[in-house]
C-alpha cells in the first residue's frame, strides 16, 4: 500500500490457500482498510479527483455485481475464481510492462468505465484489483505521487463500501476476524512505514518481476485445485 507494486498481490492467493476463497477475503479486507487509511494519509494531498470520480461509480457497480456472484458459487468455486482472476490480473500487469498504453487510453474515455466496473468486481471477489487499476492509472500517465494519491482514496473508499455487504451478505467478517485483524494492526504500520522508506531505493523492476512470479505460481494452484475439487 506504501508503493511497493505487485507486493499486496502474492497475498491474496496465499491467504486464499490457507484459509479458504470467501473467508479469506472476510479476514483480508479489514486489514487492507486499514493499511489504505495509512495510505491516504500520506499521499491524499496528490489526488486526482477527476480520475478518481470517474473511477469510482462504476466500481461500486461491479462491487454489487461480485456481491451477487459470490453468493450463488460454493467456495471451491470462489477459491478457483480468486486464482483465475489474479491469472487474468498478472497478464495485463505484464502487457503494460511491455507495450506503451497510454495513447491508446487516452482515446477510449469509456474505458475508464471499463475498467472502473473491474475494479470493482475484482477487489470484491479476490481483492485483486490493484493490477486492474494500475494497467488503467498507469497508462494515463498521471505522475506517480498523483497515482498513489488517487490509488489510496479509491480502494479506501471501495474497501469500506464492501465491508457491510461482506458482513451482511457473505457473513465472514466477525467479531472473531476482526479481533485478530486488531493483532495485526502493529505489522501493518511498520509494514507502511518501510514501504515508504525504501520504495525509491530497491530495483524495482526485478523486485516486481519475481512477485508477480511467486504470485502467478500461487494463483495457478487455486486456479486449477478448485477445478478438481
Amino acid at each position: 500500500k506504501a508503493g511497493l507494486k505487485g507486493l499486496s498481490m502474492l497475498v491474496v492467493p496465499l491467504m486464499a490457500a490457507t484459509f479458504g476463497g470467501r473467508l479469506s477475503t472476510g479476514l483480508l479486507l479489514p486489514i487492507l482498510c486499514m493499511a489504505d487509511l495509512f495510505a491516504v494519509r500520506h499521499y491524499h494531498q496528490h489526488t486526482d479527483w477527476k480520475y478518481l470520480l470517474r473511477l469510482l461509480p462504476p466500481a461500486i457497480v461491479g462491487v454489487l455485481c461480485g456481491t451477487w456472484l459470490g453468493l450463488q458459487v460454493s467456495d471451491a468455486v470462489f477459491t478457483s475464481m480468486i486464482g483465475w482472476i489474479i491469472i487474468g490480473t498478472v497478464v495485463l500487469l505484464l502487457l503494460q510492462e511491455s507495450v506503451d498504453l497510454s495513447k491508446w487510453v487516452s482515446k477510449r474515455p469509456l474505458l475508464g468505465v471499463s475498467f472502473g466496473w473491474l475494479g470493482g468486481f475484482t477487489t470484491m471477489i479476490g481483492n485483486a484489483a490493484g493490477p486492474v487499476m494500475a494497467v488503467y492509472m498507469l497508462a494515463t500517465r498521471i505522475p506517480k505521487n498523483n497515482y498513489m494519491g488517487t490509488i489510496a482514496w479509491f480502494f479506501l473508499v471501495i474497501n469500506l463500501f464492501k465491508v457491510p455487504l461482506q458482513i451482511g451478505f457473505w457473513k465472514n467478517i466477525t467479531w472473531s476476524s476482526f479481533a485478530a485483524n486488531l493483532i495485526v494492526l502493529p505489522a501493518i504500520f511498520i509494514g507502511v512505514l518501510c514501504g515508504i522508506a525504501i520504495v525509491s531505493r530497491i530495483p524495482e523492476k526485478a523486485f516486481r518481476y519475481l512477485i508477480i512470479a511467486m504470485t502467478l505460481v500461487t494463483a495457478i494452484k487455486l486456479a486449477v485445485e478448485g477445478i478438481w475439487s
